[in-house]
């Protein structure tokens, strides 16, 4: 055998030897996490920048102590952007930053087959309460409540398409604080940035809702790249 073939085929032997560990050293998202909630079900909402009203949502299980990607898709944040859910200001058309809960889904729609999460239909009586001066603040309320003014909460059946199908995330959801924000969802796109909630297609939509999973203790986590706001922090 020729030198110059032995020293060829010598460079292609390492090179199989270091490329797979290269390409294996990819962390998921996840495991750079600080905190993922402790269940083996999490969504990330992940922006390039505080600025980005664009991103991914991407949903991970925990399969023999490690994350395993079960589905992407392109995600929208609020007008404004994103900001740290401690310090964010209701009707600011931010998404707030941060790890939480998935208390339950609604929509207009019925429920995709297979859904396991609680699933509330949406009525024409059906609204969101963000009355800072109402006793049912960040709530769902049906009829509206008498102390939550109409023109502070969302009529729920008029968000035709991205309330086709929704999940409530725990942002100022369990002692919610007046002020910093309510209706912060998971749901579907609509033709532009949000309010502050994450929105993805209607198919991934449904597609979340039938992979969800309460008894694994679901979280979402929303942040940025990096910087202040970063996923990893949470």
């Amino acid at each position: 055998m020729r030198p110059g073939i032995t020293a060829s085929l010598a460079a292609a032997s390492l090179f199989l030897l270091v490329a797979p560990a290269g390409a294996s050293a990819k962390v998921p998202l996840p495991d750079q996490m600080a905190d993922t909630g402790g269940g083996t079900q999490l969504i990330t909402a992940e922006a390039p920048s505080t600025g980005a009203t664009t991103g991914t949502v991407t949903w991970w299980d925990r399969r023999d102590g490690r994350w395993v990607k079960a589905g992407s898709a392109p995600a929208r944040f609020g007008a404004n952007g994103l900001v740290e859910g401690g310090a964010r200001k209701q009707s600011t058309d931010t998404t707030p930053t941060g790890l939480f809960d998935l208390p339950f889904a609604f929509g207009i729609k019925a429920a995709p087959a297979g859904t396991r999460a609680e699933y509330r239909r949406v009525h024409q009586d059906s609204w969101w309460c963000e009355d800072n001066g109402s006793r049912s603040y960040n709530r769902w309320t049906e009829p509206l409540a008498g102390d939550c003014r109409a023109s502070e909460s969302e009529h729920l059946a008029s968000h035709v398409s991205q309330y086709d199908y929704a999940l409530v995330t725990g942002f100022n959801y369990a002692e919610p604080v007046r002020g910093r924000g309510a209706g912060i969802f998971l749901h579907v796109s609509g033709t532009g940035p949000t309010a502050g909630c994450v929105s993805v297609p209607e198919d991934a939509m449904r597609r979340i809702l039938v992979w969800v999973d309460p008894a694994r203790g679901p979280r979402i986590a929303v942040g940025t790249v990096g910087g202040a706001t970063a996923i990893t922090r949470y």
